[in-house]
């Protein structure tokens, strides 16, 4: 008599599924935070998952330390087991209904080319593709790919991206920007003028007042002074209500200069790097996901 015959049916002694999955999405990307932006939860769920586990188990997971955790001994071992599990039960429903599309794609994009570009010509795709729906992930960390988090991505840079396949969509291009109120003609103008900075990331390709003063030949602007901003939608923000003039993008502030609330008075002009669409290999082999990438070239490239 083995398991599928007998009539006793033996009862699995496992911790809650919730526990376990906020375990093996903690571990892959070694972050609670991201693991809650996997699971659509709070970080604290996911604290209170793992330490219900750890409860469970008798034993600590994780080493937690400043701004960053690690995996203990009993975590190295618990990890690869579970990965493979859920792998397999993800598997084995995929095979059960094969000529299914996915309900909907994930796009992972930085949250200001989420808000400038996808969301204006989100209709259009809606139009196109009623069939399935197009979840719009809006963040400046660069979303794992490889871990099915997102399914396809707007990445800026120059490329190669390892693992991934990639197709440009457009260049970037960074000037100065001020309100109109501002009535700004003049280069000269800048040195008696508020100057708006933003914390950019990769400061080896930051467009910021340095490297435009250079282009334009002006030793004496104070670059390092006036007011500064983690994010660039923020900057953009201070420069509409006339608190000071940006370096940002000529792209993505086209709305704005369109409608009068940003003017670009003189150059030059700071040429960025490229947004590519990029997906895994296996991804892009996909129908659905291959609609999302033409949709980009078409309604969001030439937006």
């Amino acid at each position: 008599m083995n398991e599928l015959t007998s009539s006793i049916p033996r009862r699995r002694r496992l911790p809650p599924l919730a526990a376990l999955r906020a375990f093996e999405a903690a571990a892959r990307h070694l972050s609670f935070r991201k693991a809650a932006d996997e699971l659509a939860v709070t970080p604290t769920a996911i604290s209170h998952q793992i330490r219900l586990l750890e409860e469970t188990l008798g034993m600590a997971l994780f080493v937690r330390q400043v701004r960053r955790v690690g995996l203990t001994d009993a975590g190295l071992r618990l990890y690869p087991t579970l990965r493979d599990g859920l792998d397999a039960f993800e598997h084995a429903i995929t095979e059960l209904s094969p000529q299914r599309w996915r309900k909907a794609v994930t796009l992972s994009a930085t949250t200001l080319f989420t808000a400038r570009r996808l969301l204006p010509a989100l209709g259009s795709f809606r139009l196109d593709h009623p069939e399935f729906d197009l979840r719009l992930h809006a963040s400046d960390e660069l979303a794992d790919l490889a871990s099915g988090f997102a399914d396809i991505a707007v990445r800026y840079g120059s490329g190669p991206f390892d693992g991934l396949v990639s197709e440009p969509l457009f260049a970037e291009r960074f000037g100065v920007l001020c309100s109109p109120s501002i009535n700004l003609s003049s280069p000269d103008e800048l040195r008696r003028a508020t100057l708006l900075h933003v914390e950019w990331k990769r400061p080896g390709m930051a467009p910021d007042w340095r490297r435009w003063a250079r282009l334009a030949g002006i030793a004496d602007l104070a670059v390092e002074e006036g007011p500064r901003f983690s994010e660039d939608g923020h900057a953009l923000q201070a420069a509409i209500a006339g608190h000071g003039i940006a370096i940002a993008s000529l792209v993505l502030a086209g709305p704005e200069i369109g409608a009068g609330l940003l003017v670009h008075p003189f150059g030059p002009v700071i040429n960025g790097e490229i947004y590519h669409v990029v997906a895994t290999p296996e991804n892009m082999a996909c129908a659905d996901v291959r609609a999302v990438r033409d949709w980009l070239k078409t309604a969001v490239a030439t937006a």
